[in-house]
């Protein structure tokens, strides 16, 4: 029997039907309930509000676990690579050999920019934030590839594009980067594999295996989760037929937002914060605890996951192996690593559950690879390229999907006589 939920208002009862999804999620379908009671739900944020089916990410805050397509991230992070984790989030299973080296071979086809598309990079100042840079030419591709703005994408072209996405954004990243630090730009390698690219494309050097894999982890770490804002985002702007470009451009927008993807720089800017009171971990610790003090431990704890972030401790590896493989002597890596080690044994706390979380630690993988803290969002956003597409691509593919249209709770004034100018006191 189908399992239903009952709604009484002013005398009357109306029945709404559960939806269950494959993890036992359920869900109340009040689709009808305005027509059936002239009602609409508040839920400010929409933190209770499920806005569609998705067969992509499935995440349990409550338990730590995060799979894609039904894969544990752990398995994923040990045993696959960012291309392979990249077509699974996109067509919904692991590839054969040889599909997978056609997906790298057309996102390596698609590594090179159009001239226009650098012209419009170079005209930005070096110094302007890279996520402005990111976001306007993201939608700027549209320009350059008018096939692909069509409201109703077939099947090869929804397959070109994302290909063409996920090879271009690298290059716009590592351009900018070249450009802040006032370097020529280095051409994309299709030989190597995606991370070596875009590290060799950054740095003009061959990263080790050791740093290239790491960073290969990250973005695996980063590439969906779930319906969050800018996933949301891409989703909602999609859900208008806009092209793709606008809808991963606005995704890039929602991500630049400091509550969001700028969660990794504020590490650093709180470990800044740290270094010039002194460079005590520990007082800045007992600061953490005193709830009149207005200095904030950042990067730990997690808005979704209410034990421990599964992602961290699988980075934490890859962030010992950075640090033990580049060498680096930086008084910021030995403030948070300090952090680190207290943290997990105070308990203040481990009683609240307050663990480094995956913006703790990829901060300090960024820092210790050059990147600069306003590129860390780039950085976060060419891991999350995938997942937004996928999205995306299950957002064109829904029959149910209709243009997303929230309603509200007027609180403004009640209705008023227009008054002249000449009448106004």
């Amino acid at each position: 029997m189908t399992k239903k939920a009952k709604v009484e208002f002013e005398g009357k009862t109306v029945e709404y039907p559960i939806f269950e999804g494959s993890e036992n999620e359920m869900a109340i379908d009040l689709s009808k309930l305005r027509a059936d009671t002239g009602l609409i739900t508040l839920d400010h944020g929409f933190l209770n509000t499920g806005s569609c089916y998705s067969a992509v990410t499935f995440l349990d805050g409550e338990q730590g676990i995060l799979r894609y397509r039904g894969y544990p991230i752990e398995q994923l992070a040990d045993q696959s690579n960012f291309m392979e984790v990249s077509y699974l989030l996109v067509y919904g299973k692991l590839p054969s050999a040889t599909e997978l080296k056609q997906f790298e071979e057309k996102i390596a086809q698609h590594s090179t920019l159009p001239t226009g598309a650098e012209k419009i990079i170079d005209a930005f100042p070096a110094d302007a934030h890279p996520m402005a840079v990111a976001s306007a030419s993201m939608v700027s591709l549209s320009a350059f590839y008018p096939k692909f703005n069509s409201a109703n994408p077939t099947a090869e072209e929804k397959a070109e594009v994302i290909a063409l996405i996920l090879g271009q954004f690298k290059t716009i990243a590592a351009r900018q980067y070249r450009r802040a630090k006032g370097l020529a730009p280095i051409a994309s390698n299709p030989a190597l594999s995606y991370c070596e690219d875009f590290l060799n494309m950054m740095n003009g050097q061959l990263p080790s295996k050791d740093v290239a894999k790491a960073l290969d982890v990250l973005l695996i770490l980063h590439a969906d989760h779930e319906q969050n804002c800018s996933t949301s985002t891409v989703r909602v702007v999609g859900s208008s037929n806009a092209s793709v470009f606008a809808a991963i451009s606005a995704g890039i927008d929602a991500l630049w937002g400091p509550l969001h993807g700028g969660a990794n720089q504020e590490v650093l800017e709180m470990l800044e914060i740290i270094k010039n009171d002194g460079g005590d971990h520990k007082k800045a610790l007992q600061r953490a605890k005193n709830k009149d003090d207005t200095f904030r431990l950042m990067g730990f704890g997690h808005r979704v996951y209410k034990n421990f972030d599964p992602r961290a401790k699988i980075i934490k590896r890859s962030c010992d192996t950075v640090l033990s493989q580049l060498g680096v002597k930086d008084q910021l890596l030995d403030i948070a690593k300090g952090l680190e080690t207290e943290a997990l044994q105070d308990d203040y706390f481990k009683s609240r559950n307050l663990y480094p979380n995956v913006d703790f630690y990829s901060g300090i993988i960024y820092r210790a690879l050059g990147i600069p803290t306003n590129m860390f969002t780039v950085m976060f956003a060419l891991g999350r390229m995938p997942g937004w597409l996928a999205q995306w691509k299950e957002l064109r593919e829904t029959k149910e999907t209709k243009i997303a249209r929230p309603r509200q709770i007027y609180t403004g004034e009640k209705v008023r006589e227009y008054v002249s100018m000449n009448k106004r006191s």
